[in-house]
Formats: structure tokens, sequence, C-alpha cells
């Protein structure tokens, strides 16, 4: 699903409407789509009763659309028009069997009250993309007071709001205090970028995108490189699992991980790892945590290494890349801690200081293709950096360019303003815009983690995973992240395909976990990671 602003929106239309595809169509797409949609809908056929509130711009008109296809298929069907004159598109509702009433001629908004309390789906139509706020008076208080009977009403139809619910500021997501709450937004063509800001986000509900018959090969449209997560986009960049596999079909994920204080970091991203389909996982981890872990994880195998009071130390590195043939890729640092040992280790580990070489001949040939042997044997599988090992390596000289490229890194801002230098609301007040600039200045992956996280791509590939929740506002849900990702680098998934995928599996873990137990309180890290499953189950 394409992410958009308003203004490219509007110069997508121009360019479709200049290509042959005029407004009235576009306009009939979306209509017919949003009918589509309410006929999906659970409602049994007895209460197929849609009120619809229809206002004077393009929006109304998609209302309009639906409503007629919706009486025409047998839906009472009732239009509610606000500032709209009795133009084509209402006559045609009414030649359809549709009923028309004028906001203007309901004073006390009595039929509002009627016709919501009858109605099994209302349509929220009265304003779109291009509102500015505060609203006018007159649209406002219709506004409120059909808020105000849905509060009261105890039929509750469902809402589903056109485009966006009106009175959303479809740029900044700002929202009109009469802003009807949704419980489906279907907004045309684009998700614009607005709904997925709070507090917006908040009233959009569910949200479904319809195809409006935009031709693919726009250049409006094909130069937008944002887009946001979605179930089906998701399924396709998952690894194949075919039937004649055994574990090495799928790789392995060898995880450098925890510290004596941050012991159950590496076995959330261990087991992550493995519900998403590695097929095998390594922890690599300080060895005094050995006995306390192996006994939770029989289903790893472990290095271990050297230490200082707990934390891995600078000659683990050793150790480490004695071990490194068989990884498919590697995550390093959640549990780490910030110790100046362990920032030796980490750069030891990139520099190749510590790699065993093997003794050569001097002589011609036989010379030069072992150093070319010794090259390739010496070169890092695919990387995934993660929590303290993304601040330590923002201590390392040129951190970036010693990461095989394009390596994954999973900053919070927190972490992301370590990195960059930035401060942590000049982050947050772009996130898009940071992201995707480091990213091409690194040319790595960057998960910019938070409400919405942000997958960039070095390329300018932006994807945006729709989800905020305070059920992944928790400690070990970042370990869980990272191992999602690298579990799906060692199946062989490219960098970008892993961190979306990852990225989406671990929101919706998330969503799955609060649903389970009723409440985002009480999810812990643990939660998110057994629900993996269940994702990736509905995922098919």
């Amino acid at each position: 699903m394409k992410f958009v602003t308003v203004s490219e929106m509007k110069a997508i239309e121009k360019e479709a409407d200049a290509s042959g595809l005029t407004y009235d169509q576009m306009m009939e797409n979306a209509g017919q789509g949003l009918a589509e949609v309410v006929q999906d809908l659970p409602i049994e056929e007895d209460d197929r009763e849609v009120f619809g509130l229809v206002g004077s711009g393009n929006n109304g008109g998609d209302t309009l659309v639906a409503l007629s296809h919706l009486a025409a298929d047998g839906w009472i069907a009732r239009a509610y028009l606000i500032k709209r004159k009795n133009d084509e598109l209402v006559k045609r509702l009414a030649d359809a069997g549709g009923e028309i009433l004028f906001a203007d001629e309901d004073k006390d908004f009595q039929n509002l009250n009627a016709f919501i309390q009858t109605a099994s789906v209302v349509l929220d139509g009265v304003l779109g993309t291009g509102i500015k706020l505060p609203l006018k008076s007159d649209v406002a208080s219709v506004l409120a007071a059909a808020q105000s009977i849905l509060d009261e009403s105890e039929n509750e139809p469902f809402v589903v709001a056109v485009d966006c619910p009106s009175g959303i500021d479809c740029d900044t997501g700002e929202a009109a205090a009469e802003c009807i709450a949704a419980d489906l937004t279907v907004t045309m063509a684009a998700v614009k970028q607005g709904l997925l800001k709070l507090p917006a986000y908040e009233l959009v509900g569910e949200l479904q995108v319809v195809d409006i018959g935009l031709p693919e090969d726009l250049s409006s449209l094909k130069s937008i490189q944002t887009e946001v997560a979605e179930e089906i986009m998701v399924s396709a960049m998952l690894p194949e699992r075919p039937l004649d596999s055994h574990k090495g079909t799928f790789g392995t994920a060898l995880i450098v991980a925890g510290s004596v204080n941050y012991t159950g970091a590496a076995l959330l991203s261990g087991q992550a790892a493995y519900r998403v389909g590695a097929g095998l996982v390594t922890l690599a981890i300080p060895s005094q945590l050995h006995d306390t872990l192996a006994g939770q994880f029989p289903e790893a195998t472990w290095i271990l290494l050297h230490n200082e009071m707990g934390v891995i130390s600078r000659d683990a590195v050793e150790v480490l890349n004695k071990n490194l043939e068989r990884a498919t890729a590697v995550l390093i640092g959640p549990g780490f801690g910030l110790e100046e040992t362990t920032k030796e280790f980490i750069e030891n580990f990139l520099t190749g200081k510590s790699l065993p070489k093997k003794a050569t001949s001097h002589i011609g040939f036989v010379h030069e293709e072992n150093e070319k042997k010794e090259k390739l044997e010496s070169k890092l599988p695919p990387m995934v950096f993660d929590a303290d090992g993304l601040k330590l390596l923002a201590r390392i000289k040129d951190w970036h360019k010693l990461l095989p490229a394009p390596a994954v890194l999973t900053p919070h801002p927190g972490e992301m303003s370590v990195l960059t230098g930035l401060p942590r609301d000049e982050i947050q007040n772009d996130r898009i815009a940071v992201a995707k600039k480091f990213a091409k200045e690194w040319g790595h992956v960057i998960v910019l983690k938070g409400a919405f996280t942000i997958v960039a791509a070095p390329d300018g590939r932006i994807t945006m995973i729709p989800v905020a929740s305070p059920a992944l506002a928790r400690a070990g849900t970042g370990d869980v992240l990272a191992g999602l990702i690298v579990g799906l680098r060692a199946q062989g998934a490219e960098a970008f395909d892993a961190a979306v995928a990852g990225a989406w599996i671990h929101a919706q873990a998330g969503l799955y976990a609060a649903d389970d137990l009723g409440t985002t309180a009480s999810v812990l890290a643990g939660d998110v990671l057994n629900s993996i499953p269940d994702v990736l189950s509905d995922l098919g």
C-alpha cells in the first residue's frame, strides 16, 4: 500500500485524469469498491440498512455511489446531505430506491437520530483529505450531533469512514474534537500519511485500501517509494519451506548476546529466530550464563565466550571466529552492556584482527590463490545489530564502513540519537526523513522502532508498520524483534525484506498477545514470542 501526502495524492489523480482515467471514473471505482467492502461485512440479511453522512466533496460523491450500489443490491439506503445540492449522484441514489434527507431541514437532528438508531452501517463521507482545521461551525455541529447519537446508541452501528474520518488533517494527523471514531476506514488508492499519526490513528479503526483503477505506469505513482506493510506483502517476503527440506535448508542464526545483567536477552532472541523458521540457532554468550540458559533452551547450540565480570571480553572474538563458518546470519548486541572490553570485541570482530590465518607459500600463483581463498573465508556473514550493540558501534570510527552491506540496524529513538548525534525530539519529529537519510548515508537497512516502526533501505525504499500499541512498550520485545529479523536473514531473506517482515510479524504478535490477555498492560516479551506462531499461521 502506497503511503502519500495529500498533495502527492492530488498529483496522482491529476495525472490519471490527464491519461484518460477521468475523475468521474475514479469516483465510480471508489464508490463501487466501498460498496463491496460494506457488502463483505458480517451483516445479517434482515439488518442490511446503511445510512450515509454525505458532504459536498469527492468523498461525499464516493459515498453516494456506494449507497446507490447498495440500494440496487437490496439494502435500505439513506443519504443525509450536508451542504450538498441535489446533483446527479443524489438523483441516481433516489432512482435506485434510496432515501434522501437534508441536514438543513433537520434543525433538531430528529431524522439524524432516528436513522442512525436503525442503521447497521453508517458511512462517514462528510469531509475529505483536503480539509484544514478548525471545522466550520455548521459542519461541526452535524458531526458533533452524530457523534453524540452514536455514543448513546444501543444499536451500535458499524461506522465506516470514507477515505478518512471526517475532521482529520490527512497530513499532520490532527483531529477535530467532533471527529467520529470509525470501526473501519476505507481509504482510496493509497494510505494518507495523517492516518498513521496520532491522534488520528486512534480514530481510524481498521484500515483498508480500495483500488480506484490507477494505471501502474503513472510517473507520480511510481515515484512514491514509501509503503505501508500489509499481510499480502509480508507473506510474499517469507522464505519458502519445501517438503524435502532439512535444517540446513533454513540456515543457522548465530546470536551473540547477553551479559550477567541482561541474561534473558539471548534467550528471547534465540527463541524468536527459531519461531520464525531458522533451521539452527547458536547462542554465543558469556560462559557463566550457560548454566542458567541451557536448561531453558534445549533446541539451541552454544558457543561459550570469554568474559570479564559477566560481559563479553575483547579476546572472545577468537572463539567466535572459530565458530563462524556455519552461520548464515549473525545478530550482535542484545543484552550486551556498554563496557569498553565489549566494544573492543565488536571492533576486533568487524576489522578481522583476530581471524585465523593459514600459512601460505610465497611462490607465484599458489600464493595468489591462497590469498583469494583467505579473503573469501574472512568475509563476514549477513549481520543484524541491536540494542547495546548499536551504542557500542557508535564508539567505533567509521563503523558503518566495517559492516557487511547491507546490515540491518534496529535502533529505538534513543539509540538512533547515539548513532546520529541528533536530539531524540528531532528524530521523532520527522522519523521517515531521518531513517531515509541515514540508511542512504550508511548503506544499511534501518529499523527505527517505536509507534509506526519505519524500515528504510539505502536505495530510498521506506516501509511503515501500521501499528502503535503499548503492548510492545515492554523490556525484551526488542530482543524478540531482532531474533525474528536474524532468523529470516539466516533463511536467505534479503535484508530489507527480513526487516519489514520481522517488524510486521512482531507488531502483529504484540496485538495478538494483548487480545489473548484482554489488556496491553500485562503483555510480556514472552507473550509476544508465544504469539508468533499464530501470526504465521494466519499469514498462511
